[in-house]
């Protein structure tokens, strides 16, 4: 009988690891970013693009995973190139949207 290990099959996506932490409880604080994906948002589409970002990000020595719809964050982050992980900014408050710094 064959083993699964044998197959090679490696899952499509990875999983963030650490706590849920909300948006609030880290802006204008620095942070680790190590890793993002966008996905469909659960909510509606009236309220934003309908994407939502997560991101992977570390403060200290722990990890945390934070989920958001701002279109701005999505679109400087789908800007990094893939070897500027992990990096370091924080993440503000201007003109009622959220960007990094």
């Amino acid at each position: 009988m064959k083993k699964f290990s044998e197959f090679g099959i490696e899952t499509a996506s990875k999983s963030f690891i650490g706590t849920k932490i909300e948006m609030d409880n880290i802006l204008n604080n620095k942070i680790m970013v190590h890793a993002f994906r966008i996905v469909e948002s659960k909510y509606a589409k009236d309220k934003s693009n309908g994407k939502c970002l997560h991101l992977q990000i570390m403060i200290g020595a722990a990890y945390h995973v934070v989920f958001t719809g701002s279109g701005a964050l999505m679109d400087q982050i789908q800007q990094v190139p893939e070897n500027g992980f992990p990096f370091e900014s924080k993440i503000i408050k201007e003109n009622k949207r959220l960007i990094f710094t």
